[in-house]
């Protein structure tokens, strides 16, 4: 493809990002620049047509990128964009003034992603059956409360407060901790049976009232690992603001599909690798989203993959700002994840 057809196709996208409209070659002609006529920019908009990288929804209408075109603007005619200052603002404020637990960062992530974007927002935790324990933390938070942490390979489990007894004393507390450490670092939550918890719980005898709280964490974690990932949607609304979902019956069945976490989960895990991965249309390979675009990026702990997380949404969407701000949530995930496992 030589320059001028590179810049005809690039003026082309950038505008019907914008305005969901088909473009015609005297648009394109005032707005690329180029010094010559439209007529000219009609041939070279024919040849496009002609490789494939553009379309013709009616024959009176002006062209459309197809999905073809949208790889090729993705793979090589977008430049990179830098997240803005307002919407990195957005993502801290909205992160520090409302997450207190891991579950909460993760379903705020969504939200937040989603209202940027003005996409479907898809972020999918492991499943729990995967994670080892790491160990347990009591944490002081005044005279008869303190904080228990469970913490696995991949984050932090869970947290809740706790009722002691008046007059326990920190290194009683620790004296529990590194018990629990000693007898659960290094299993899968499936490997912990009620057994090996009532082994614990004689002891630390005379006071196993100190372990209900918890023994209660560590029990909830073990009764769930065998279940699915798990999968946190945001934005499911924003389709409906969407031209391209104008159609009800589309919306229908979209919506439908993101009711099926599993489905969801299959979406988010049929590509493999590292940064951020771009599929276009009939290159996701379920039907219910064919005029569709996922654009999604794995968070990492320590080196290890925990997580995947997603914008859903028509292939007329803006992929430089989009790609930017998922690789902003990337970092800032793990940097969450870091201040949960201390």
């Amino acid at each position: 493809m030589d320059e001028r057809k590179r810049q005809v196709l690039q003026a082309i996208i950038d505008d019907y990002i914008s305005t969901a409209e088909p473009i015609g070659s005297r648009t394109i002609a005032r707005k690329c620049g180029l010094g010559v006529s439209p007529a000219t920019i009609r041939n070279e908009m024919s040849d496009l047509e002609a490789l494939g990288f553009l379309e013709q929804p009616h024959a009176s209408a002006g062209r459309i990128p197809s999905a073809k075109g949208y790889r090729f603007y993705v793979d090589c005619l977008m430049g990179p964009q830098q997240l803005s200052d307002r919407d990195a603002l957005l993502i801290n404020q909205w992160f520090d003034q409302k997450v207190r637990r891991l579950d909460e960062a993760f379903q705020e992530t969504v939200k937040v992603l989603s209202r940027i974007t003005r996409n479907v927002s898809l972020l999918v935790t492991p499943q729990t059956s995967s994670c080892q324990f790491k160990y347990l933390q009591f944490l002081p938070f005044d005279d008869t409360r303190v904080v228990v942490i469970v913490v696995t390979d991949t984050g932090v489990m869970d947290n809740r407060l706790m009722e002691i007894p008046a007059g326990t004393s920190v290194e009683e507390l620790q004296r529990i901790a590194a018990v629990m450490n000693h007898r659960l670092s290094g299993l899968h939550l499936t490997e912990i049976q009620s057994s090996v918890l009532e082994k614990i719980k004689e002891e630390v005898l005379p006071r196993p009232e100190l372990l209900e709280g918890a023994l209660s964490l560590i029990r909830e974690a073990t009764g769930c690992a065998n279940a699915n990932d798990k999968v946190y949607l945001g934005g499911t609304t924003q389709l409906l603001n969407q031209p391209e979902f104008r159609d009800v019956e589309k919306v229908r069945t979209l919506l439908s599909m993101l009711e099926e976490d599993r489905l969801l989960y299959d979406i988010l895990h049929t590509q493999d690798g590292n940064g951020v991965i771009v599929t276009i249309g009939a290159e996701n390979k379920f039907s219910g989203i064919k005029d569709c675009s996922v654009i999604q990026a794995s968070f990492r702990l320590d080196g290890q993959m925990v997580g995947t997380l997603a914008v859903l949404g028509p292939t007329r969407m803006e992929y430089a700002r989009t790609m930017a701000v998922i690789e902003f949530m990337q970092a800032h995930l793990g940097n969450v994840l870091k201040k949960y496992q201390r």
